[in-house]
């Protein structure tokens, strides 16, 4: 199969979906690779790697030409001309929070495989969790740099220092991100209180960090009484391939102190932060609302792209060997390839992005007989 791995056009996107180990082993199984010129700079990976590893370099219309075409982020309005009929792409789409884009998929006849649906029989979601894991841990860096007064911050370091009490952090959201940057907070040696609706999760987590962390049941009033006390909070709610719910009312934030931030690690997915109206970039990352700093990047594990792509590249490369051998035909047989399609055949079948825009999913075995 012809597989193509175009550069990101995403603001702010320095990950390649590919590293040159990846193509090697794509290319050592009898397909043929085609990296745009210049795709993987940003991440530490020139040309010249890619042609040892025997990839072609080809230019962007060259690799949308492909018959399968993998990438990190969504396709731009720039690629939307690209798609077509019979074209694979299998990248983090997040349809759910854009109907526009779900629609071009559809009407195209796009066969669009989402990264983040991508589901074990166990319910894990193994294609997010690496990016999850990175998001976790960078969010709290970055939470505690904005939190210095020269960036408009209250002016709290989240360890503090003998004598003085170290930050509070809250955290919403025990999954994958939210664990990762519970276990940061905790090493910066901030007072971090976890919050999630499961029980069960929330015993595992308290094992987990052995007393170092504080865990609650999230409702909306110890929610809000926590969130006075917050100088650092962090949204993780993740509803795997819908919209997330909006957990933290503006009245919420609000109660906050002022130069305290509020990070919505959610954005992607439509946001769980009332008050953040809008996707932030790395180049412009915060804005105030309320006197609270507010952090939406929707592509944090962007901020360390190298580190991000090989994880990446370690977490997809199974799948795409397994497309790229038996194409979408394979999801007839792997219920995981079946999960992640979101379009086929100019239908919508992923269930939570049907449900965002009314509409009903229509079973992917139906169109793969």
């Amino acid at each position: 199969m012809r597989i193509g791995v175009p550069k990101e056009r995403k603001e702010g996107e320095n990950r390649v979906a590919l590293t040159p180990a990846g193509a090697h082993a794509l290319i050592q199984a009898g397909h043929t690779v085609t990296v745009e010129t210049e795709a993987g700079l940003l991440s530490g990976f020139s040309d010249a790697e890619y042609s040892r590893a025997g990839a072609q370099i080809g230019d962007w219309e060259g690799c949308w030409q492909s018959d399968l075409v993998v990438k990190v982020k969504e396709p731009a309005e720039s690629e939307l001309a690209f798609l077509r009929k019979g074209l694979l792409l299998f990248s983090y789409l997040h349809l759910a929070a854009s109907r526009s884009l779900t629609e071009a998929m559809a009407s195209r006849g796009v066969t669009a495989l989402a990264y983040e649906t991508l589901q074990l029989p166990d319910g894990s979601l193994p294609l997010l969790i690496p990016m999850s894991e990175v998001a976790g841990r960078v969010a709290v860096q970055a939470g505690a740099h904005f939190l210095e007064s020269a960036q408009g911050g209250s002016g709290i370091l989240l360890g503090g220092v003998p004598g003085v009490p170290p930050g509070r952090v809250v955290v919403l959201g025990g999954g994958t991100v939210g664990t990762q940057a519970a276990r940061i907070a905790a090493g910066m040696g901030a007072e971090v209180l976890l919050f999630d609706q499961s029980p069960i999760r929330l015993r595992f987590l308290d094992d987990l960090f052995g007393g170092r962390i504080r865990t609650a049941v999230v409702t909306p009033y110890y929610l809000a009484e926590e969130l006075e006390r917050a100088d650092l909070a962090i949204g993780a709610v993740l509803v795997p391939g819908s919209r997330a719910p909006k957990v933290v009312s503006r009245q919420m934030v609000q109660q906050m102190r002022r130069g305290s931030v509020v990070m919505d690690i959610s954005i992607d997915q439509g946001g769980c932060i009332e008050t953040v109206t809008h996707p932030t970039t790395h180049d412009d990352p915060v804005f105030s609302v309320e006197g609270i700093l507010h952090y939406a990047v929707a592509n944090i594990p962007s901020a360390v792209p190298r580190t991000s792509t090989f994880a990446l590249t370690n977490a997809t490369l199974p799948w795409i060997l397994i497309l790229a051998s038996a194409g979408i035909a394979a999801a007839k047989t792997h219920a995981e390839l079946r999960s992640s399609i979101n379009t086929i055949g100019g239908e919508v079948t992923c269930p939570g992005v049907a449900e965002a825009f009314g509409w009903k999913a229509i079973d992917p075995k139906r169109i793969l007989r």
